[in-house]
Parts: C-alpha cells; structure tokens; sequence
C-alpha cells in the first residue's frame, strides 16, 4: 500500500506514535556505527532518523513505494539512499545490508512473506532482519479506540484486526514462512500524554491510511457519532494513551 498524503500530515496522525516506536525499535535491534542499514517502507522517515544518528548517513538505505515520503526524506536526509519500491522488490544486491528494518509496515506490503523474504536476501548471513505491527487484534493499537467506536456504530467497518503480523506471533510464522531463522517474538509499548480530547481526535481528519480514508466517507453525522463514541470510551482528559506493538528479531539465512 502506498500513502498518498503528505509527511506533515502522516507525522500529526502516527508520527505521534511511531517517532518514540521508532527510538525503542533501533535500541532493541541495537544496530551500531559502521553498520551498513536498510529502513524498509521508510514513510516520512520516522525509523530513518534514529538509524542516521545511530550508523551515520552514508550507512543508510531507505525505500518506500510512496513518492511524496521519498521527496520527504531525500531532503531531510540527502546522503542517504533513498528510493522508490516496494518491499516485495527491493532494488539491492544480495547480502548488502548488516540489518534490515520495518517498521509498521509489514501489514501493509501486498505479500508478507515476500517482503520480508527480500529483506532476507538483501541482509548480509547472519544479519538482522527485524519489523514491527501494531496490536491491531488485541485492542491495544494506536487506532483500536477509533475502530472499536466505529464498528459499535457500524458493524461493517473495516478495522485492522485481521492484518498481517496484527496478533502475537504472527510475525514468527511470517518471518519462518519467508526463510529466515532464529525468529523471536517480543514487544515495545509507547505512552503518549494528552491534554485535551481535541488533540487526539483532530488528526483523524487528515486523510491518512485506512483510517483516515473511512472517516471521509461517512456522512457528518455518523461521523460526528463516531467522534462522541471515541470520546465515551476513552477517559477525561488530561489522558495518557499506551500503545504496544509486536515485533519479531530474525536472521537472514
């Protein structure tokens, strides 16, 4: 999938959340200077800063299938390689990389097992091939508040629940089904404080990702039911919302 919206836009929507997922994913992974590194599906650039600063930008890959996110990172960081595909084909050699990274992605790519296959391949013996998804399925997603108001209200809304790596070990199945070896689960949780109701529904306005693009189909009163139902169920502000994410620790063959 591709986002065709803009990085400031994605950034006010899920930069909220990702840039501190992304801070807690590169010390897990612990990659180091001098390390040669991939950011697959790299967005806006959330996971990119953090492995900048930790490997140097001459050290850095990033590929995304989004144009406007790789405008959004060539000029944000214009000594790393940045270009445009998607996960499934990677547009590196075998055995470039000491470690390929993704984060919030692998939900998106259109064949799982493939993307994370390539990672494999382009992944030096032995390096690390590591990703992350959000707790779509266990309720504790970034977007689970938002989805559980909006099919309360309509049971056909889509949700995420049944995306790929959304439940736990769904990403060890993925990366054993993809070749790669000594898969391991754990997760990271981010916690977020809010200090009005406003501040955390405003960015589910802008049109980002699924989410973004049911709440602009639904007519204003639906929506506007949508919007109170959040509120019901979240608590009196000021708030502080937890997010957990699964991730998996693999090796390239």
């Amino acid at each position: 999938m591709s986002f065709d919206v803009s990085a400031d836009a994605y950034l006010r929507f899920m930069g909220r959340y990702s840039v501190p997922l992304a801070e807690q994913f590169v010390e897990l992974v612990g990659v180091r200077r001098g390390d040669r590194v991939l950011d697959v599906g790299c967005g806006p650039g959330v996971l990119t800063a953090p492995l900048v600063e930790r490997c140097g930008a001459d050290s850095v890959a990033a590929v995304d299938p989004s144009s406007s996110f790789i405008s959004a990172v060539g000029e944000r960081f214009p000594a790393v390689d940045v270009r445009e595909a998607p996960a499934e084909s990677l547009p590196y050699d075998d055995d470039a990389f000491d470690a390929a990274l993704a984060q919030l992605v692998v939900h998106f790519m259109n064949d799982p097992v493939a993307g994370l296959r390539e990672m494999g391949r382009v992944a030096r013996p032995g390096g690390v091939v590591a990703a992350s998804v959000w707790d779509f399925a266990g309720g504790t997603a970034p977007l689970s508040v938002f989805w559980q108001a909006a099919r309360e209200l309509d049971p056909s809304a889509p949700g995420e629940a049944d995306r790929a790596g959304a439940r736990e070990g769904d990403l060890v199945d993925l990366a054993n089904a993809a070749g790669l070896r000594a898969a391991r689960s754990t997760s990271l949780t981010v916690r977020l404080p809010f200090t009005s109701y406003d501040a955390w529904w405003a960015p589910y306005l802008d049109g980002v990702g699924p989410v973004g693009s049911y709440v602009a189909s639904l007519e204003p009163e639906h929506r506007r039911r949508v919007e109170e139902r959040c509120r019901e169920l979240l608590p009196a502000p000021p708030f502080e919302h937890a997010a957990r994410a699964w991730v998996v620790l693999a090796e390239a063959a």
